[in-house]
Parts: C-alpha cells; structure tokens; sequence
C-alpha cells in the first residue's frame, strides 16, 4: 500500500475534523514520494528509543498517538531529541503519522477502551463531537419581512455589500393578513454585527426580525471523555480492582471523595484518557477516572464527594494499541504488517 492510500484509510478511520482545535494531528513526516508501507508500527509516545525499535523493524510508518512534533519546529538538527526523530525518519524513509485527540472522541477509540475496566456499563460522551460543517453557509441566519418593495431593493444592495454574506434569498408570504417579502440570508459572526447594524435604522423591520443560531448536529457516541453508568453499582475498592486488571497497572493512586469510603458504592464514573482536568470538571458523578489531574482540580472533585483514581497519563491509553491493530487490520484488509512497540512505556514508575 502506498502511503498516500494508507493516510486516506486512516483518516477513513478516524476523521481529523474530530481533533480538537489546539492539536497537531495527521501526517507529521513524509518521506519523499513514493513511499510503499508494508509495516505500520504503533506507538503511544515517540521516544527515541522507540524510533530505534522502529528502525530495527523496518517500520515504513509509524503511527504515534501522542504527535512527536507539537510545538513548531525552527529547525531540523542533531541538537534535541525532537529534531533527531524527524532525522532518523527521513534517513531511514520512515513517516510519521499522528491521531491523538481523533481517536480521542471516536466511538471505537480510546475512551471507549477504558470504559471496558470499568465493567458492564452503558456510556455517552461527556462533551459530544458536532458534524464536521455547517448545515449551511456561515453560523447565522437572518429572517425578516417587509412590504416596502422600494426601500427592501436598497436594503439588498447595501446587505450583498457586507463580506461574508451568503444565501441571499426572497421569497412571497403572506403575513399578518398582508402580502409581504421574506428576506432570509446566512452571514458569518462579523457580518452579522453589520446586517443588525444596518436593519436598526429600521426600527419596524428590526423588530420583526428573526435570528437563528446554526448549529452543527452532534454526531452519536462521538466526543470527549465518557460519562458511564455501571449496569450494577459496585464498591470503590472493586472498581479499584477492575480498573489494575484492565490497565495490568500494580497500583493506581486514589483520592476519596469527602464522606466515601473504599465500601462506598459506585453508579457513575466520568473518565477521560490521558490528562482529564478540563474534561472533567463541573460534571455530577460518583468516580472520576483518568491519567493526571492538577492538583487544585482533584481538591474541588474531593471537595464535592467524588472519588478520584489517577493512573498517569499515557497508562491510561497505551493498552488501547494492541486493540487498534486488530480493528486497523479489519480495516485495511490485513493489506499490511500491523506491530505495536516493545519499547513504549510511561516515563513515570514508583521508585
């Protein structure tokens, strides 16, 4: 498969659009074209121990989850540890590709995988993914009805005067017994300010307008972190348990809510892979699962009677690779050698 058609099917997989704004997600690094992938090598982080590893096995992509090149690079030297990984891929013809928060919000994603430690339990996204574009031009549209047929063809020409307005469209209605023209057009967040602006001077037609808000509809089952109601309430210290044998962790570190106990039943948990502070926070639940939370939010979580289980970051997210390889090679028609590094570990242990 060349690398052109693998991206296509990755991206298939899981839509960049669902990335959230702030992230560096999709093909990092591209060898000089063309390039054919026969081996596709999964990795949580990109260390340069783990680009090693994927040089002694010939990887010709590697799929990291946590995107190597984040902050914008100046230049491409020997100097730092970030700028030797993009050498080494390019000495040895390997890309980089990256999904992080993509795979975040996908139904078949991370998130969906640490639901799994927590037993049989039903789960919607906490903040749920909107359809990739509008329903229509622009995030507006104003609606408004005159009878002035004069005074509404000056009003059109000054409206198609303002930048970022689409969709300009009149039509007859009957309103209030009258026969009048609807005027309906769609304009962006700056153009709208201008089409208020102008319609003010109207005071009459002003009042008869209409604006509406046009929202993207939410995509089901797709969005950030997961809000989980267990089939059966269990305790804290089970949950506990579930959680160490899912992520094959020997410890994890809890934060009792105020008035909990290790007996203390469990209905609902919020969970969030990797660093889940914003996620998280205001949202009503019993347990709060993720990797790290700041300090101050894990206080305000206590405070409020919610437990807390922390496991570090990328220990709440690396187990999800070796079930990315068996859905990828459903999805790719085992067209490739899919492998998950050895090497890959939290940078954290307990000394």
């Amino acid at each position: 498969m060349n690398l052109g058609e693998l991206v296509s099917a990755l991206n298939d997989f899981a839509s960049l659009s669902l990335a959230e704004s702030w992230d560096n997600v999709g093909l990092l690094v591209e060898p000089s074209p063309p390039h054919a992938v026969n081996t596709l090598f999964l990795t949580n982080d990109l260390t340069e121990e783990v680009m090693e590893e994927a040089v002694q096995k010939k990887a010709d992509l590697i799929l990291s989850y946590h995107p190597p090149i984040f902050t914008p690079l100046k230049r491409v030297t020997w100097r730092t540890w970030k700028e030797r990984l993009v050498v080494r891929a390019l000495e040895h013809r390997i890309g980089i590709y990256s999904p992080h928060t993509a795979y975040d919000a996908i139904p078949h994603g991370v998130n969906n995988w640490l639901t799994k430690g927590l037993g049989a339990c039903t789960s919607v996204p906490l903040h749920p993914s909107a359809a990739p574009s509008y329903p229509a031009e622009g995030t507006h549209r104003v609606e408004f009805c005159t009878d002035n047929t004069e005074h509404l063809e000056t009003l059109l020409s000054k409206i198609k005067d303002i930048q970022e307005i689409s969709s300009v469209t009149t039509l007859p209605a009957r309103v209030e017994g009258k026969e009048q023209t609807r005027v309906s057009l769609n304009c962006s967040q700056k153009a709208l300010l201008e089409v208020v602006a102008l319609l003010s001077k109207n005071s009459f037609l002003y009042h008869k307008t209409e604006i509406l808000l046009l929202q993207k509809p939410l995509l089901p089952h797709t969005g950030m972190g997961r809000l989980c109601t267990l089939s059966e309430p269990v305790s804290l210290l089970a949950i506990i348990e579930r959680i160490k044998s899912h992520l094959k962790l020997p410890h994890i570190r809890l934060a009792l809510g105020m008035g909990k106990t290790l007996e203390s039943p469990v209905k609902k948990a919020a969970l969030c892979a990797g660093s889940g502070s914003s996620v998280l926070k205001g949202v009503e639940a019993d347990l709060y699962l993720t990797g790290e939370m700041s300090h101050h939010a894990v206080l305000d979580a206590v405070a409020n009677g919610i437990s807390v289980i922390l496991c570090e970051h990328s220990n709440t997210e690396r187990g999800f690779l070796s079930e990315l390889r068996n859905t990828l090679a459903i999805h790719l028609q085992n067209k490739i050698n899919i492998i998950v590094s050895e090497k890959d570990r939290d940078p954290l242990q307990v000394a």
